[in-house]
């Protein structure tokens, strides 16, 4: 019996190696083959130092990816081949089978059951010799948002996996989350093979602290990384997230636009980084030097005026959306302490500045000494003064931001003792809006500041001196020579 079944077994093993013999000689085709016509791939030649990396398990093979397939103990169906597009190999024998979609285990088992119409228990092995680029989506709040192929790189050591990038690197190619982004929420979208998109939101704010995330943040070809608008906005944090890898570079310029109770409202350009602050004159201009801010675009358009309410600055943020994101900020709160309130800014932000309701004195003297205020303001005060300079009488003054009447005329030395009308003067103001107001403003040098009596002027006011009722009548008598002429001007003087 035992010769009988040794027979059967020799005659078996005979006959599947003539069987294996005349498959490699001539390749029955599959269905697949005979309907596309097409002929098996030939296995690419496989490199005698390139061995198999060690991906993650789930890790999907995807167009691209160059595979190693191994039939055990039938090297003529083994080879390297690179997976097409579509995700469907043509083997020998087997014609078509697709592994899109799959893991390296799932291909394996794949090919294996094609392959088991054909020999008896067929074992396959398939590995990654080289994994194609990734290409991820990064969409939402960034600067950049777009596709990005990003290529994956070969471990070394104890790691010889693939290193995959990750969703900072992504972030990185995309040039940084803006400042509108909620770094708390962040998402990352996936799916897994030919399943479910599998949605992940990632807390970023950990990686700044701690500079670990609970979880796992390397891509996977596919991947969608989305970083939503933040709903509440917190100053300090944005701060904080500047520093960060993630973030825009500080040395981006930023065109920003600065309006409301400001010397010089318009379009500025400010970037971060260099060690000089250069301005223009004209409504626009540029600034470097330190952190791009919103006191450094103030700065640029000539400070805040005596009008201006510190404690209500709004920072107007378009969003990638086409949403606004509005960001209140109290300057006066800074004066204190809180540097936060001065928060960046980025490119296409507005600055308005708005209209205090009531000044207080005592701290308009101490918004003054701010940075954001203007070092000083040029004022002219012309007419019957003692500091004359030109024929005209006056005198153009550079005060210190906030300076009120009284100190402008202390300045230009006072009033003409002899020729001067000290009850009032006038108020000539260049608006923003290209306008020209004049006002009479009733003078009383030992009031304090106030609208009424001792208003807090403003970059190129203009202060008349007016003469008085017998400054009037001894340039009009001195003007005319004959005697006789002199009793009828003095007469037209007094309206007779």
């Amino acid at each position: 019996m035992v010769f009988i079944v040794s027979s059967v077994v020799q005659r078996t093993v005979a006959s599947l190696t003539i069987l294996a013999t005349v498959t490699v000689a001539h390749p029955v085709p599959s269905l697949a083959q005979l309907n596309q016509n097409q002929p098996p791939a030939p296995a690419l030649p496989i490199p005698a130092q390139q061995a198999p990396v060690q991906p993650p398990l789930d890790y999907t093979l995807g167009g691209g990816d160059r595979i190693r397939i191994n039939v055990f103990e039938v090297p003529e169906y083994s080879g390297d081949y690179q997976i097409p597009p579509g995700g469907s190999l043509y083997l020998p024998l087997i014609g078509g089978v697709t592994i899109l979609g799959l893991t390296q285990e799932q291909a394996a088992e794949a090919i294996a059951a094609r392959y088991g119409r054909y020999l008896r228990r067929p074992l396959v092995t398939v590995s990654l010799v080289s994994p194609r680029p990734i290409n991820v989506v990064v969409a939402g709040e960034v600067n950049r948002p777009g596709s990005y192929t990003v290529g994956l790189q070969g471990g070394a050591g104890d790691n010889p996996g693939v290193q995959y990038p990750t969703i900072v690197g992504a972030l990185t190619l995309a040039e940084g989350v803006t400042l509108a982004g909620d770094i708390r929420q962040v998402q990352l979208k996936r799916r897994q093979g030919l399943g479910p998109e599998i949605v992940t939101n990632l807390d970023l704010t950990q990686l700044i602290q701690s500079g670990i995330l609970p979880q796992d943040i390397t891509l996977r070809d596919g991947d969608t990384i989305y970083v939503p608008v933040a709903s509440t906005v917190n100053l300090g944090e944005i701060r904080q997230f500047s520093s960060a890898s993630f973030a825009g570079a500080l040395n981006r310029p930023r065109t920003v636009t600065v309006v409301g109770e400001v010397n010089r409202p318009g379009s500025y350009t400010v970037i971060g980084g260099s060690a000089t602050a250069i301005a223009t004159e004209q409504g626009g201009g540029n600034a470097g030097g330190g952190l791009p801010t919103v006191s450094r675009a103030i700065q640029l358009a000539g400070g805040i005026n005596s009008l201006a309410d510190v404690r209500g600055i709004q920072l107007r943020r378009p969003t990638k959306s086409g949403t606004e994101q509005t960001i209140n900020l109290n300057f006066w709160q800074l004066l204190a302490g809180d540097s936060y309130q001065d928060t960046l800014i980025q490119d296409g932000d507005t600055i308005v500045v708005p209209t205090v309701s009531e000044q207080n004195p005592a701290e308009s003297t101490v918004v003054a000494t701010a940075n954001f205020s203007p070092a000083t303001i040029q004022v002219s005060v012309i007419g019957e003064v003692k500091r004359a300079t030109g024929g005209a009488g006056g005198t153009t003054l550079q005060l210190p931001a906030n300076t009120p009447l009284n100190q402008a005329i202390l300045a230009a030395g006072g009033f003409n003792d002899s020729r001067a009308r000290r009850t009032t003067v006038d108020l000539i103001r260049l608006n923003p809006n290209g306008s020209v107001t004049k006002r009479q403003v009733r003078v009383n040098l030992a009031q304090g500041i106030s609208e009424e009596v001792n208003p807090i002027l403003r970059n190129n006011d203009i202060v008349v001196i007016n003469r008085s009722f017998l400054g009037r009548v001894g340039d009009t008598i001195g003007a005319v020579g004959n005697p006789l002429l002199n009793v009828f001007s003095v007469f037209r003087l007094f309206g007779l």
